[in-house]
């Protein structure tokens, strides 16, 4: 009978936790309806019957002994053939001779049980060998490496033995019996807390954890309570295996009051903590976080979200108890602070930081610069403005060389840009115009944040401060006056000037931004005398210019043509007054004097503009120029082909063309609507390899996918063109009719704004409209819609 039972298996931990799975399911899908079982029906109940089999049954079956290995390493040797065992090797298991005192035995040879020990060592060494050998074999030796660990290969096999204990089929039963529970009742919670425990018993962890999310969300009625007596415990054993094991007997488990109560046993694990606070409500969970932090006093997470949830002065004294416990930690001290911003008390905010500083380094903390800036931009997005602009302040400095500030505080400043961490960078400004108050750069760069991100106000502010330290800068000068301008207060603008005139008296943008400011409010005598004043004080080629513009935009025909020559007098080499000679010539129909003038501009500069007359003269002109714009005059080559109808010699020219300028990007963006539709897009993919970030070709491939009705990727496109290059006009125009036909109105308004921010001046088509003389007075919206309008679908 002892012998019997030796031969049971071991019950093993898998084996007990499969017998509570079978018992919890029991319980919960049978204990209610015991209830209802009636006297009849208990009676009905068949006797359980003797389940062994008859092997079992009958005690005296004859029973199979293995033999031993000592009894073949002795017939081995002795090369004798028995079919039978000795009766007293059967008496007494092989353990007792037939001779008292064991020291001879009937057998030749000698052989004693020394003997016998050594055959089997050596047969050992033997299985060792072979197994060597046998792992050699599936070893690949390529490069040093094997297919196959020999030393870890009995390790992994065992890993591979299924953790539970109980047989595969009787598992696929009770799942297939679960599931179909499931699918009967699926708001019955028993049923989805059986499912998962059997996968958790069979190692499938996340197929528990899946199958409770799942009963939470099928059982609303009872989730408060079911999540209070189940939900905390199961997910915390799955987290935690191995502490809750007290707790697998089914009884106990149903009988879990509150979920305090694994936690009192396994106290110091935070993260049950945590899972447990969530599950309160507001008031219940501060009493927990308050023993939450006694059991574990070193976790700053507990601490912190104990202190959101109390008063002001008791969160106080939490946040110095919990400096105390860890004093090493730069978070609490960032969380006083913010206490401190939030209850109105931002004098105390820089106190604190210093104090973090001083005392985190007096504790051995290395203080990260960029973990600091990391806790500051979070802190700006929750919207402690004190608290980042203070840690800024007290870190921006640390471990940088100071010939490396500059550069470095820079950057730092686009980064916060970038994450959207405005006051930050505002901090990093003016902390960086402190330490730099003559650098211009660094005022023009705070100018264009306060100007993209700030108020008016505040870049008003910024500017009066700018030219007081920098009087030189024109360009700040000039950002004051516009600002004030177009706030409508046009006084401040002249005084502005005015000031401006007198740190720098012969400055042409001064002179010019003057003349601007009246002419764009009619002011037309005033501008006149400024422009007479500046060709006498600072007589330079864009004075003369703009004083020829503003009476030709006038009507002063005469008088343009009269300043236009004294001009070319003093500046015969500048184009641009060749060109607008030409072009008012043009305008007064003397064709003549008009071709006269483009062929002198011709003869000095390269011919930015000019009408066409005839192919030859054209294709004349064109030769004379490629000098200077080759690419230019290539293309305009090739349109003048393209536009005379002879599309094979416009097709010859551009494929010469693009052997000869093989990066220039407007050749490439050509060459694509050149080519029927078929062949466009490999012509554009052709495009991108050569001029990847070239404006013109990313606008030519927003505009083919427009063509093919891609209105996704053709906006996508369109932002990238306008985002690598916003200062070219066409591209925006382009963008706004694409979206005045597939975009909203909102969508089209953003894109206006954007553009009038960019402020384009450059662009084929946009220049033809901005540079008109009818349009000078429009501003970058109006010529927007102007050149939109103008654009045909016709690519």
């Amino acid at each position: 009978m002892a012998s019997a039972t030796a031969k049971q298996p071991a019950r093993t931990a898998s084996n007990t936790e499969l017998l509570t799975f079978l018992s919890l399911m029991y319980y919960f899908c049978l204990q209610r309806k015991l209830a209802e079982v009636t006297e009849d029906e208990w009676l009905s109940i068949p006797e359980v019957g003797d389940a062994r089999n008859k092997r079992q049954r009958n005690p005296r079956h004859e029973k199979l002994t293995p033999v031993p290995d000592s009894f073949f390493a002795k017939h081995l040797q002795t090369g004798e053939k028995n079919t039978s065992v000795d009766p007293l090797q059967g008496q007494f298991g092989g353990l007792a001779t037939s001779f008292p005192g064991g020291l001879n035995t009937p057998y030749p040879g000698g052989m004693t049980p020394e003997a016998g020990e050594l055959d089997m060592r050596k047969i050992g060494q033997a299985r060792n060998t072979l197994m060597d050998m046998r792992l050699s074999q599936v070893s690949d030796s390529v490069s040093g490496q094997t297919v196959v660990d020999p030393k870890g290969y009995l390790t992994d096999l065992n890993s591979m033995i299924p953790t539970h204990g109980g047989d595969i089929s009787d598992i696929k039963k009770a799942r297939l019996l679960l599931k179909s529970v499931r699918e009967t009742n699926p708001h019955h919670p028993p049923a989805w807390i059986a499912s998962a425990r059997l996968e958790e018993v069979t190692g499938k962890l996340q197929v528990a954890r899946n199958l409770i999310m799942k009963g939470t969300e099928m059982c609303p009625k009872v989730r408060h309570k079911w999540r209070r007596k189940f939900v905390v415990f199961f997910i915390l054993r799955l987290e935690v295996k191995g502490r809750l094991n007290y707790l697998s007997n089914g009884s106990l488990f149903v009988n879990i009051p509150t979920p305090h109560t694994p936690l009192r046993n396994v106290s110091k694990s935070v993260r049950l903590w945590k899972i447990a606070v969530e599950l309160e409500e507001p008031e219940d969970a501060r009493i927990m976080l308050s023993r939450a932090v006694e059991c574990c006093p070193t976790s700053v997470e507990l601490w912190l979200a104990l202190a959101r949830l109390e008063t002001y002065e008791n969160a106080r004294r939490v946040l110095n108890k919990a400096r105390e416990n860890i004093p090493t930690d730069r978070h609490i001290w960032i969380t006083a602070a913010k206490l401190e911003e939030a209850n109105g008390n931002t004098q105390m905010v820089e106190k604190i930081i210093d104090r973090a500083i001083t005392s985190l380094r007096a504790n051995g903390v290395e203080i990260n610069r960029e973990q600091w800036v990391q806790d500051a931009e979070e802190c700006d997005k929750a919207g402690s403005v004190a608290t980042c602009q203070a840690v800024i302040r007290a870190v921006i400095g640390i471990g940088i060389e100071e010939e490396d500030c500059k550069h470095t505080w820079m950057e730092d400043a686009d980064s916060c840009v970038a994450h959207g961490a405005l006051e930050c960078a505002r901090a990093i400004y003016a902390h960086a115009l402190q330490v730099f108050p003559s650098k211009k750069s660094v005022w023009l760069r705070a100018a264009y944040f306060e100007k993209n991100h700030g108020t008016r106000e505040s870049l008003e502010a910024l500017l009066q401060r700018a030219v007081a330290h920098c009087p030189k800068a024109e360009v700040l000068w000039l950002m004051g006056a516009k600002s004030k301008w177009l706030a409508g207060d046009v006084p401040a603008a002249r005084s502005i000037l005015a000031l401006a005139f007198q740190a720098n008296p012969n400055s042409e943008e001064i002179w010019l931004a003057a003349v601007k400011l009246e002419s764009e409010n009619n002011e037309y005598e005033r501008a006149r005398r400024l422009l007479a004043k500046a060709r006498s004080s600072a007589p330079t080629a864009r004075v003369f210019m703009k004083s020829v513009r503003l009476e030709w935009v006038l009507g002063n025909i005469d008088a343009a043509q009269e300043l236009c020559t004294e001009a070319l007098k003093h500046y015969e080499d500048f184009p641009k007054l060749w060109m607008m000679r030409g072009q008012i010539e043009e305008q007064s129909e003397n064709i003549d004097k008009a071709r006269e003038a483009y062929n002198q501009g011709v003869r000095l500069w390269a011919l930015e503009k000019m009408p066409y007359y005839n192919l030859k003269m054209q294709n004349l002109i064109l030769y004379n120029i490629r000098s200077k714009h080759f690419s230019v005059g290539l293309l305009e080559s090739v349109r003048l082909e393209y536009r005379a109808g002879l599309k094979n010699i416009s097709n010859t020219l551009m494929a010469k063309a693009l052997q000869e300028c093989p990066n220039s990007g407007i050749l490439w963006a050509e060459a694509v609507f050149l080519e029927a539709r078929p062949q466009r897009k490999t012509k554009s993919v052709d495009a991108l390899k050569k001029c990847e970030h070239d404006p013109h070709v990313l606008l030519a491939v927003a505009k083919l996918f427009w063509s093919e009705r891609k209105v996704t990727k053709a906006r996508e496109w369109f932002l990238r063109t306008v985002k690598i290059e916003p200062d070219l006009g066409d591209a925006w125009a382009f963008f706004y009719k694409f979206e005045l036909q597939h975009g909203t109105e909102e969508q089209q308004r953003e894109v206006k704004k954007r553009c009038e921010n960019a402020e384009p001046r450059h662009g084929e088509l946009w220049c033809a409209e901005s540079k008109h003389v009818l349009n000078w007075q429009k501003n970058i919206g109006e010529i927007l819609v102007l050149v939109a309008s103008k654009i045909k679908n016709t690519f």
